[in-house]
């Protein structure tokens, strides 16, 4: 006989406010902990924990005033700054849903994000209004981060005269934010957040990745991001770290910023870290304070993990592996394997429990190829609307991530590719991931993408974008036959195209359905 009922008493709102574990609450708590420490640096802006606590507050407490509400949709339309940090707590505390927007976007694509959101209410970067602007969605509520006829300040929120913290309810698996997936393969859809799965996949983060409240942390790449935002900045205030934000991932400013503000760990894609290590600039600047670094989004080469370890010897690095609907890590490969398993993604993160399945849900065994699934606390809630979506990535009890993997013996990962990036020529599948790494072992290559491209008589064909490096030459055909003498025939490119940069969103991550687009007509043409 079940008589739980007799022992449990009831919940109340006075229990629940207790128990409560928030984003809002985050900050509050670091900032009674350490309320003098510096807390975010951008530019000539710096905050201690206390003033940061305090404006998030204010800016909480003047949007209330103009109208937002627990539940509202609230569009960030901003480059890296401290408003975007400021305005992402305030809203956290109101229980109203942020939704970060990128800042890269044409005004057809911002759109498409705040009608699919419902945003009623929009903070908008003074240099992007015209952008939002033209995106013709019309919003209850405009402020501006700079000064715009028509629109209310961000200064004049900051300034707002309650710094008291709302007393608003927010249950922990209420939404606090939609983050839009990265539309590499189709329509963007909106990741529900929940406090819940977001501090869920801090604690992974935290405990996987090393970190510690002493850290000064460099963020240079977009906060709008997954990554920025949750696997670095938020677990930073989490623990009481300090934030050093950066317009954006130049070298020059990365390195110069390293050396003024003593960095000890930052995030940058395999394709920053190169370009920071072919930057004349690496080595006239001081970098020795750095201690960790973390990568992410892509493959990072042997031979460049190999020359990070020569030229920055003290560093411990880290591979974290995911995506948007994972808040974003699902596995990390720690310091001490970069090299004995290089090119895997590792095991899984604390919180998380993964497998391979085939197309009926099975496991499959050791060494054999299946579809990557997670079962996780980080997970999203679910898709913004789309209840259909939402039951088939989670049919079975697992998150199904539409990647293709494959386990080693000791549990180790390897990403074989999207099930989408799976060219099928000649009736053989090949991974282009598997292409790839043939073709970065050419000594002119500096960043390689494989794809599809429509074929009259092996339906599809093995097809190759090339960065070569600078002040390296080499022609395509050479690059066709140096992959044939490490490849089978059918897995081969075909075509191999030259080219100055491969198209990325900011994370990094290489948009092949662009190139797909790009590069349709190479069968036809030759």
């Amino acid at each position: 006989m079940d008589d739980l009922d007799r022992y449990l008493p009831p919940y109340t709102a006075d229990v629940a406010r207790a128990r409560r574990q928030s984003i809002g609450s985050l900050l509050a708590r670091t900032a009674i902990k350490y309320p003098g420490k510096t807390a975010v640096v951008h530019r000539g802006t710096r905050r201690t924990f206390a003033e940061l606590d305090t404006e998030a507050n204010r800016v909480a407490n003047a949007l209330t005033a103009r109208g937002v509400v627990r539940n509202q949709r609230v569009a960030i339309h901003s480059h890296n700054s401290y408003a975007f940090v400021v305005a992402y707590f305030a809203l956290a505390r109101l229980g109203a849903i942020s939704v970060p927007v990128n800042f890269n976007f044409v005004p057809s694509e911002a759109r498409y994000v705040l009608d699919d959101s419902g945003a009623t209410a929009a903070i908008v970067e003074d240099a992007l209004v015209e952008t939002f602007e033209a995106a013709d969605v019309p919003v209850d509520l405009r402020v501006t981060v700079g000064a715009r006829d028509g629109w209310t300040s961000f200064d004049e929120l900051l300034a707002h005269d309650d710094a008291s913290e709302p007393d608003v309810a927010i249950g922990d698996d209420d939404p606090v934010q939609l983050l839009y997936t990265s539309g590499t393969t189709s329509a963007p859809k909106g990741a529900i957040m929940t406090s819940r799965n977001l501090i869920a996949q801090y604690v992974s983060d935290i405990v996987d990745g090393e970190y510690h409240r002493d850290d000064v942390e460099l963020h240079a790449l977009p906060l709008y991001h997954c990554a920025a935002l949750h696997d670095f900045l938020t677990p930073d205030v989490y623990l009481g770290a300090t934030s050093v934000v950066v317009d954006s991932a130049d070298p020059e400013t990365i390195l110069a910023t390293v050396e003024a503000e003593r960095i000890t760990k930052m995030f940058c894609p395999p394709t920053v870290w190169i370009r920071l290590l072919r930057s004349p600039a690496f080595d006239t600047h001081d970098l020795s304070s750095l201690r960790k670094g973390y990568y992410g989004a892509a493959i990072m080469p042997v031979a460049v993990l190999e020359e990070l370890g020569r030229r920055l010897p003290d560093i411990r690095l880290f591979n974290y592996y995911g995506q948007t609907e994972l808040a974003p890590n699902a596995t990390v490969l720690f310091p001490e394997e970069q090299i004995t398993k290089a090119g895997t993604a590792g095991r899984p993160s604390l919180n998380v429990e993964t497998r391979l399945h085939d197309d009926e849900d099975r496991p499959v065994p050791v060494g054999q190829v299946g579809e990557i699934v997670h079962r996780t606390p980080h997970a999203m809630r679910g898709y913004w609307g789309k209840p259909d979506a939402t039951a088939e990535v989670f049919k079975d009890g697992w998150f199904h991530s539409g990647d293709l993997g494959v386990m080693d013996a000791d549990g180790y990962l390897t990403i074989v590719d999207r099930k989408k990036d799976i060219i099928i020529t000649g009736g053989e599948n090949v991974a282009s991931r598997e292409v790839e790494d043939a073709i970065y072992t050419h000594a002119a290559v500096s960043e390689v993408a494989v794809f599809g491209v429509k074929h009259p008589e092996w339906i599809e064909a093995v097809a190759a974008a090339v960065v070569l490096r600078d002040g390296e030459r080499a022609e395509a055909s050479e690059i066709v036959a140096h992959a044939r003498g490490r490849l089978a025939g059918f897995k081969a490119p075909k075509y191999v195209v030259l080219v100055d940069e491969l198209p990325k969103n900011p994370s990094g991550k290489i948009l092949k359905r662009e190139l797909r687009d790009t590069w349709a007509g190479l069968a036809q043409d030759g």
